[in-house]
Order: C-alpha cells, then sequence, then structure tokens
C-alpha cells in the first residue's frame, strides 16, 4: 500500500522518535546488518528490536533481505532525505532569524564591544520593549539607533538600579 507524502513523514519522524531505533539507524548507515548484530549493543530481547525493526520498515527508513539463513538489515535513505527537504523550510527561517540578530549586533556595537551591545540589549528588553526598533524597522540607520537608546538610557538605569 502507498503512503501519501504527509503520512511518510509522519512515519519518519515518528520511528526517529525514539533513541533505541536512531542508534539502529545509525549502526545500519555503517553497513547492513543482520538482526543479532543489531540487538547486541541494547539491553534487549530480540523480540523488542524485532519491533523496533518493524516500525523502522513501516516507515521505509530499512529493508531486510534474505541471505540464507541470515536477514540482513539495510538502511533506507529515502525518506530521511524527505524529512531532510521539509526542515530545510525551517532551517532557512532560522538562519535569516540569526541574520537579522547579527545585524541588530553589529548596529549595537556603535555603543561599544558585543557584549556591551548583548547588555544593551538586556536593558532594553527589561525596560519592558518586546521587540527592539531593528527588528520593527530594520532599516534604521545607526544614528537613529543611538538617538532612540541614548533617549531611552535614564529609563534603563533606572530600572537597572531598581
Amino acid at each position: 500500500m502507498e503512503m501519501s507524502p504527509a503520512t511518510r513523514l509522519d512515519a519518519t519522524f515518528a520511528a526517529l522518535a525514539d533513541p533505541t531505533r536512531r542508534a539502529i539507524l545509525a549502526r545500519l548507515a555503517l553497513g547492513e546488518a543482520s538482526v543479532n548484530e543489531l540487538a547486541e549493543p541494547f539491553a534487549m530481547s530480540q523480540p523488542a528490536i524485532s519491533k523496533h525493526l518493524k516500525v523502522l520498515e513501516r516507515a521505509g527508513l530499512i529493508s531486510r533481505g534474505r541471505d540464507a539463513q541470515r536477514r540482513p538489515c539495510r538502511l533506507q535513505a529515502e525518506p530521511l532525505g524527505e524529512a531532510d527537504r521539509w526542515l530545510e523550510n525551517y532551517r532557512k527561517f532560522w538562519e535569516a532569524q540569526f541574520q537579522r540578530l547579527d545585524v541588530l549586533l553589529e548596529e549595537l556595537t556603535v555603543f561599544g564591544t558585543p557584549a556591551q551591545a548583548r547588555e544593551r540589549l538586556a536593558l532594553w528588553h527589561a525596560a519592558g520593549a518586546d521587540m527592539p526598533l531593528v527588528f520593527i524597522r530594520p532599516n534604521l540607520a545607526p544614528g537613529e539607533i543611538e538617538r532612540t537608546l541614548t533617549a531611552f538610557s535614564p529609563m534603563l538605569e533606572s530600572r537597572q538600579s531598581s
């Protein structure tokens, strides 16, 4: 039975949610292994390992072959690629957020070192500002930032000494 892309993604993340299954996948990334070989590092029964393997197999993350008496397991990486492509959107989002933070810290270094800028930002937040002006208006010129922070300095200093 063919799974929809959303169902495949759900199955992949559900399979990856367990540390034992992640460890099994890490071992299979080194090459195929039998069920007994996969069970060795774990303090659990072979039936318990077999249940983990069934979850991985249903998610399409492993396949099992037949080699005489052995049934070697192999990693099937395509579902991991699908999960990686899905996560890429969020990776891009967070990279953009970190770039904006870098710009903010760079602009705040007008007031000294990066550590002083971080302190100034913390004071800004402690003064009750939900978001620095740079996030609201990312094109603020450094002079405008300096004037704005200077205007808030007495309030920030009084809150700091409280």
